[in-house]
């Protein structure tokens, strides 16, 4: 194993480690706190850190023993259970981030009437639509015996060993891409740029409405309309990060795995196998970095990860005094007797 082996191999164990403590950190948040679970928003949350703890702990750690053992890591049908999961696993992501957006548009759009519109029965059918929309491909693919080792990528995932279905196989390709990949980015565009315009409205109305009523009470010093126009800059500025945040996590680490599957079939050119491997990591880095975007930087989430380390060094603190105390009984027991 040479020194590129080498470190996508590393990549790839970091990334495993990560997404395995970060999920299961959110998972334990959700079932720790009932206000966390309560939102119907809660349903897509859980759906996609499940999504990506099974992808953790299955896909990973074959795609790590390929690269490491240069050469399939199973059997042909363990590799196409393991490729049949990491097709709808990937496709069930991108749209599980396509709901979330959605649900942000609905909230932001329509504050007063969003507990109205979004329930939890119509979030579990959002839910339910996701699975199935994610699993025709893979179903189909099975079908057509199109899931099994993809050795430029080391992974087990969609492709085909007969040449005279290449055309078919190119096309079948093309439609799993664009109603996934695509699809879901079109959502988050389209969702989110429309958050971001009404949450800038909203921000003019209120420093609006804030500077009026300043005229109003005193004459405003002009650090004061500074200050205030300072902190608008800061709502922008912070809006536009988070949105950026959101759609660029997606793009980075979706996009060069799906253009390169795309130049592979339409290209007479092979895919250099460290450059399949990598954008292969990079969607895997999306399960690691789907905690953060999304829920543990959030100050609810924050003070559930305080709540269980609290209840946690504080069970400890409890048996580590209780042992000293009965360890203090026993010494003292025979000298009172």
């Amino acid at each position: 194993m040479n020194s590129w082996d080498a470190g996508l191999a590393g990549l790839l164990a970091a990334t495993m480690g990560v997404s395995l403590l970060a999920n299961a950190l959110v998972l334990l948040c959700l079932l720790h706190s009932a206000a966390l679970r309560r939102p119907a928003p809660a349903l897509f949350t859980l759906n996609l850190t499940c999504g990506n703890l099974l992808g953790t702990v299955v896909n990973m750690p074959l795609t790590l023993a390929a690269v490491v053992a240069q050469r399939q890591p199973a059997g042909d049908r363990l590799c196409r259970l393991v490729a049949f999961l990491d097709t709808f696993l990937a496709s069930n992501a991108m749209l599980s981030m396509a709901a979330l957006g959605l649900d942000r548009w609905a909230a932001v759009v329509f504050p007063l009437r969003y507990r109205a519109r979004v329930r939890p029965r119509g979030a579990a059918l959002l839910v339910a639509y996701t699975w199935l929309h994610a699993l025709a491909f893979p179903a189909a693919a099975l079908a057509r015996s199109w899931l099994g080792f993809h050795a430029p990528s080391a992974s087990c995932a969609l492709c085909s060993r007969r040449p005279d279905e290449r055309l078919r196989f190119a096309l079948f390709s093309g439609a799993f891409h664009a109603l996934s990949f695509l699809l879901a980015l079109l959502v988050l565009c389209a969702t989110y740029l429309k958050v971001l315009r009404v949450a800038r409205a909203h921000c003019r109305r209120i420093d609006v409405i804030t500077m009026q009523t300043l005229v109003l009470l005193v004459d405003i010093h002009p650090s004061v309309r500074e200050r205030c126009l300072e902190e608008r800059r800061r709502r922008r500025q912070r809006a536009a990060r988070k949105i950026g945040t959101f759609i660029g996590t997606f793009v980075l680490c979706f996009a060069p795995y799906v253009l390169t599957r795309l130049v592979e079939l339409s290209a007479t050119v092979p895919i250099a196998s460290h450059w399949g491997v990598l954008s292969k990591c990079l969607a895997y880095s999306k399960a690691a970095s789907d905690p953060f975007v999304y829920s543990l930087l959030r100050h609810q989430y924050r003070q559930s990860c305080k709540e269980i380390l609290t209840r946690l060094f504080h069970r400890r603190s409890l048996r580590s005094s209780g042992l000293a105390g009965s360890s203090h009984s026993q010494n003292t027991l025979p000298i009172a007797e």
